[in-house]
């Protein structure tokens, strides 16, 4: 009968059976090595701070004394430790078995609580042993399962996937501990009670925002060194800093397993699972996935725990995250290209010679805007050159000795305002910009996408005018008038009246000035209101009555006052004191071509809106205040993805059309549109909608829903607000149909314009499937066929929709899925970007990525987007993008098209015009403008 065993350390040699051990990770190292001690363990395994160190321990049964030195060497048990600066597991066993083994995990758990009573000790050994008594239950649980006493499998950690995995589990990045250990220790003399950080002040001391998230990390760490209180003292918070901040995979491994494993047994349960997932879901806003969370905990035990053994370990867990099978779609690049792709420098050489480096700036601006740049060049020579004309005719008469170069000023900007009045109506003829998109080579020169950023120039340039006319007049030329002498004033007498006005009142009161200041008034008015800041309800400080100003409301009942001031601006045109001969009045001639074109729109529109009803056949409202209207299609109504209608629902204001892409693709035969609800109409138009829905089926998308009945069913169709349409009119993302290669990247609702061409390009491809199987069918037949003619040049489209929510993929939900089952050939490679989630690597999102690899591997199903496709984290780097379109689309001109916040159309912009220059494929950005 065996004595209780006792631990003893024994000497290794340097070169006894072991060899150093390098793990690489990126571009460092860490190294192990065999170190020498002897004695029992009631003293420190280490004696000085160590990156990672291995020790190999024996255990030596208690013998008497009459046994031999024979029989004392069959009965030492071997255990390789890995010793960290304050961790221990371990590695291997030999000469154990498994009773052996859970004897010993006893002996050390009691020896433990013993030397507890030791101040001295408790610090270290009783840590140490704590560890080591854990690891070797761990041990005895494996071998429970596993009857052999080899060492632990290992993972083949130089698998791609597995490189790419070692980066993960990061509990340090770029916006965690970013400052370093100083910075934290200044953190914690802000935060400290009486010298210790509470476990509520831990997250905000190392920079990380989730309190929940950073407090399971703290009980992780508190309990691998055995402090069961609720603070830590700067001693403990270094030791904390050095552990999360370790790069080793194996430590952060460690750290992970130990959040997860919450009564530190070496073994994670399904409850355990079910709780980290709770937790991930909850620091990433993944709200379906909370909801979820004891369904996916049951599909990673079902995958790691094969032989329903209740719990998993250690080792299973790096198994799922080193082999953890990749299902991304759609992003293979052959060896070569990516070689190319690595090696290629986009990052020019700065010309040291500033006059060369000017010059190129110079002429990649105009290669990149040179249709922007003839029109305004074109513009302002008009007004310049009207201005010099009426300006000298002024110059000459004698009007110019009594009110000097005021007068001249004043006649000049008003024919420039003439010009402009007459001018700024085309932009907004939607109608006429269309055919001339769809039925001229125009576009070639013309940026009619820019069509609505120049009437906003050309309203800057009226701005202008009005300041120069207004203020010479009322500041300059009445005053002289008054103040004239009566020889100087008698030949005015014929514009003014002979008898001298005898105030300044005179001027103000008269046709020509108050219709004047009334449209001064107006236009201010009106301009005020168009602001962004004012459109856009950005100004949240103002008060209440002043607040209702503001918003899309107000600009467009503003901006519907032109037509007072045209009406005025006649009147003004035709009362005027130095010009009395009726064809010398020419602010008519100026107008009337504009005002009947514009008036003509309004006309077509009109007419067009009140044939064109429609049918309400579905609506959905999804997470994200998004509101789904899927309508019948009008006869006649022809139209290209890309393009807008106008939206009136007479139920929230007969008057109001609010513009809206369209979602549907040509080949459809509905026309339907997603509004985002963001003012007044919109929110009005959703609560009348959401009356007449009710909860989804099983089956079917969306948090309400109504589907209107066929015609011949009994049941009764919800009665609809009632909705008139009006377009189709043009966009910039209608051009797609240009390219062999489209880039699309939409944001949040700004997908909208773009969803509707990949439809339009998945249409595409099962009608050209279609052709083939009709041409083989007439082949089998002897018919000679020639195939149809294909007006549709895209051949690859990529599709980038980067959104903050997990619900906002129910918008479009059908359409990933029906991509990803139709496009065999991979025409269409689609990217979803969810920036709630924490980037791929971080350790707040890491559950989430393991998650999402088995789900997609077992039922073919992304976790996030609930598609088939595979949804990525944070935000897309736009430069690998453009680079991994570059390299893969050599001598082709690729269409890049953006629609979404302003904020990215610069990067993008500037990605395009760095990328045409700097490589053989040429990108044309485009964005979408309302």
């Amino acid at each position: 009968m065996r004595k209780p065993a006792v631990l003893e350390i024994q000497r290794q040699e340097s070169g006894r059976h072991h060899q150093n051990d390098t793990e690489s990770e990126g571009g460092g190292s860490v190294r192990s090595s065999r170190v020498a001690f002897s004695g029992p363990l009631s003293g420190p395994l280490t004696s000085k701070r160590s990156s990672m160190r291995r020790s190999s321990m024996r255990l030596r049964d208690l013998q008497d004394h009459d046994n031999d030195d024979e029989d004392e060497e069959d009965q030492l048990v071997e255990i390789t430790l890995d010793v960290r600066d304050d961790t221990v597991s371990i590695q291997e066993i030999r000469g154990a078995d498994l009773q052996e083994t859970a004897l010993l995990a006893g002996q050390l758990q009691e020896r433990r609580h013993n030397s507890i009573n030791s101040r001295h000790l408790a610090s270290q050994l009783s840590t140490r042993l704590r560890q080591v008594s854990q690891g070797l239950r761990r041990v005895a649980s494996s071998s429970s399962t596993a009857r052999h006493s080899a060492p632990f499998d290992k993972v083949d950690r130089t698998k791609s996937t597995a490189a790419r995995a070692l980066k993960g589990l990061q509990f340090i990045n770029k916006n965690v501990g970013t400052d370093g250990w100083a910075e934290i220790e200044k953190r914690f003399d802000q935060f400290a009670v009486d010298a210790r950080l509470p476990r509520s002040r831990f997250g905000q001391c190392i920079g990380m925002k989730e309190k929940e998230f950073a407090g399971e990390l703290f009980d992780a760490l508190a309990r691998r060194r055995g402090i069961i209180s609720g603070s830590i003292s700067k001693v403990e918070l270094r030791e904390f800093w050095n552990q999360i901040s370790d790069q080793s995979f194996d430590a952060r491994l460690q750290t992970f397993f130990d959040m997860v494993d919450k009564n530190a047994d070496g073994r994670i349960t399904e409850e355990e699972v079910r709780e980290i997932i709770s937790l991930s879901a909850t620091a990433n806003k993944l709200s379906k996935i909370q909801d979820n969370a004891e369904e996916y905990a049951a599909l990673i035990m079902e995958e790691l725990d094969p032989d329903d053994l209740g719990y998993i370990e250690l080792h299973n867990l790096e198994m799922l995250l080193l082999e953890a099978p990749n299902q991304s779609r759609n992003l293979m690049t052959d060896s070569r290209k990516l070689s190319q792709l690595l090696s290629q420098k986009l990052v020019p050489t700065r010309d040291q010679n500033p006059i060369k480096r000017w010059w190129g700036k110079l002429s990649y601006f105009v290669q990149d805007h040179w249709k922007r740049i003839w029109v305004i060049l074109l513009w302002l020579s008009i007004c310049a050159g009207l201005f010099t004309w009426k300006f000298l005719q002024y110059k000459h008469r004698y009007a110019f000795y009594v009110m000097g170069y005021c007068v001249t000023t004043a006649k000049g900007a008003a024919e420039t305002l003439k010009f402009n009045m007459a001018l700024i109506l085309l932009p907004v003829c939607r109608n006429t910009i269309t055919w001339l998109r769809t039925r001229t080579k125009l576009g070639m020169a013309v940026p009619f996408d820019d069509n609505l950023n120049f009437h906003k120039v050309v309203a800057a340039g009226i701005a202008v005018g009005v300041g120069l006319h207004a203020g010479s007049h009322l500041t300059c030329d009445f005053p002289r008038v008054l103040h004239a002498s009566n020889t100087s004033y008698e030949p005015m007498g014929k514009f003014f009246g002979y008898n001298r006005p005898d105030n300044y009142w005179w001027f103000v009161k008269g046709t020509e000035g108050w219709t004047g200041i009334t449209m001064v008034v107006l236009m201010a008015v009106a301009y005020t209101l168009a602001q962004p800041w004012f459109r856009r309800n950005k100004l949240n400080n103002l008060p209440k009555p002043l607040k209702r100003l503001t918003g899309f409301n107000a600009f467009w009942y503003s901006h519907h006052l032109f037509v007072i001031v045209y009406a005025l601006l006649l009147v003004h045109g035709y009362f005027l004191y130095l010009t009395k001969q009726w064809y010398e009045k020419t602010t008519w001639m100026y107008l009337c071509v504009p005002l009947v074109l514009y008036a003509c729109e309004r006309l077509i529109r009109a007419f067009r809106s009140g044939y064109k009803k429609v049918q309400i056949l579905k609506v959905a409202v999804y997470p994200g205040n998004v509101l789904a209207l899927h309508m019948s299609k009008p006869q006649g109504f022809k139209y290209s993805s890309g393009q807008y209608i106008f939206v009136n629902c007479a139920d929230v204001s007969p008057f109001e059309w609010h513009p809206f892409s369209l979602t549907s693709a040509p080949g459809e035969d509905y026309v339907s549109v997603h509004i985002r609800t963001l003012g007044d109409w919109t929110s009005q138009l959703k609560t009348l909608f959401s009356k007449v829905c009710q909860p989804p089926a099983s089956n079917q998308s969306g948090l309400l829903r109504a589907d209107v009945v066929i015609a011949g069913s009994e049941e009764k169709p919800p009665r609809m607000p009632r909705i008139q349409i009006d377009g189709p009119y043009g966009a910039p993302a209608q051009d797609y149909k240009n390219y062999d290669v489209l880039l699309l990247a939409g944001l949040g609702i700004g997908a909208t314009p773009l969803i509707s061409i990949v439809k339009d390009v998945l249409n595409n491809i099962k009608q050209q499937k279609e052709d083939i199987h009709i041409m083989e069918k007439q082949q089998q037949q002897q018919r000679k066929t020639t195939p149809p003619p294909s007006r549709f040049n895209v051949k690859r489209a990529y599709f980038y929709w980067v959104t903050r929510e997990q619900g906002s993929f129910e918008w479009f939900k059908g359409v990933m899925n029906e991509v990803a089952e139709n496009d065999r050939d991979r025409v269409i490679e689609l990217h979803n970007y969810c920036t709630s989630v924490y980037e791929e690597g971080d350790a707040r999102s890491a559950l989430i990525t393991m998650l999402q690899s088995l789900q997609l591997a077992k039922n073919g199903v992304d976790v996030v987007s609930g598609t088939r496709v595979k949804s990525h984290f944070a935000r897309p780097n736009w430069r690998a993008v453009f680079k991994r379109v570059a390299i893969n689309h050599p001598n082709q001109r690729v269409g890049v098209f953006y629609c979404g916040a302003p904020g990215l159309v610069g990067e993008l912009r500037h990605l395009s015009q760095d990328f045409s220059r700097k490589t053989s494929t040429k990108f044309d950005f485009h964005k979408e403008n309302f």
